[in-house]
């Protein structure tokens, strides 16, 4: 017979591991708890014959405990350690970033992996863990995932709160200003973009014909031009024209900045004309 005793004062952990084990799917196996002076003590009994999946099971327990009860009190003692500086509001959004970036397949696979053969391993040679100790010292490799996570969470965070800056800025600029004219129309398509004003007349967008208007060093790759001839002429309405009947991050960023100056069109007469035309230049167009 194999047993083992979880020791944890924390009754959310115990009532955890007490439902794991009560739907567990192996067979001679039987749990109870017990409370001592310093702990609170789950001890689980194995008469089977196969201690490695026994040993499986529990640490397969164990890791996903971990990973659900435990998780987010790591994050925010890291996101404290390392970034004092932010506020609870921005650490709870950077808490956020970092469950989605965890939330992809290959993540949760290498922190449950990286987990799991600590406790498997531990409790290769072992027959009692004390919770609190073994996440503190034994999952060095875990909490550098974690560190990792916490680092890319608040890169992303940090370039969204600029971009907003930015949009704000940009919606501040062209409130505060007069249109320089009526109506610009934008035919956009992946692989290119073309300017029309109100007369359906293509409207030179060259970087020399342009005075500069930006008012932030974020850039918008291919779509720098597109922009900057709006914010030079403030036109009242937009009209997007989308040839790949696509809305991309750069048409958002138009919406944003905009408004509701921005209406989107995918079959008018001018969608119709240039789509067909781009598909008359394609020779694998039926």
């Amino acid at each position: 017979m194999k047993s083992l005793c979880i020791k944890t004062n924390n009754s959310n952990l115990i009532n955890y591991l007490l439902n794991e084990l009560q739907h567990l799917e192996l067979d001679d196996i039987c749990f109870l708890t017990q409370e001592f002076k310093h702990f609170k003590n789950v001890i689980v009994h194995y008469r089977g014959t196969n201690d490695y999946i026994f040993l499986d099971k529990i640490s397969s327990i164990l890791s996903l405990l971990v990973i659900d009860e435990l998780e987010e009190d790591f994050l925010n003692s890291l996101l404290i350690q390392n970034y004092f500086y932010f506020d609870a509001n921005e650490r709870k959004d950077i808490i956020n970033l970092s469950f989605d970036i965890m939330s992809y397949s290959q993540n949760f696979n290498a922190k449950f992996k990286t987990i799991y053969s600590s406790f498997y391993e531990y409790l290769l040679n072992h027959r009692s863990l004390y919770l609190k100790g073994f996440t503190n010292f034994r999952l060095k490799n875990y909490f550098t995932i974690l560190d990792e996570v916490i680092t890319e969470a608040v890169n992303s965070y940090i370039i969204e709160k600029e971009y907003l800056e930015f949009i704000s800025l940009l919606r501040l600029y062209i409130n505060s200003q007069n249109s320089n004219c009526e109506l610009v129309h934008i035919v956009y398509s992946s692989s290119n973009t073309i300017l029309l004003d109100e007369n359906k007349q293509i409207i030179d967008i060259s970087e020399d014909c342009l005075n500069t208007k930006y008012l932030s060093d974020i850039s918008f790759s291919s779509n720098d031009y597109t922009l900057n001839s709006l914010l030079t002429l403030l036109p009242k309405e937009i009209y997007i024209h989308l040839i790949d009947n696509y809305i991309d991050e750069f048409i958002n960023t138009l919406q944003a900045i905009f408004e509701n100056r921005v209406h989107i069109c995918t079959d008018c007469n001018i969608c119709k004309i240039y789509k067909n035309s781009k598909e008359r230049k394609n020779p694998n167009t039926v």
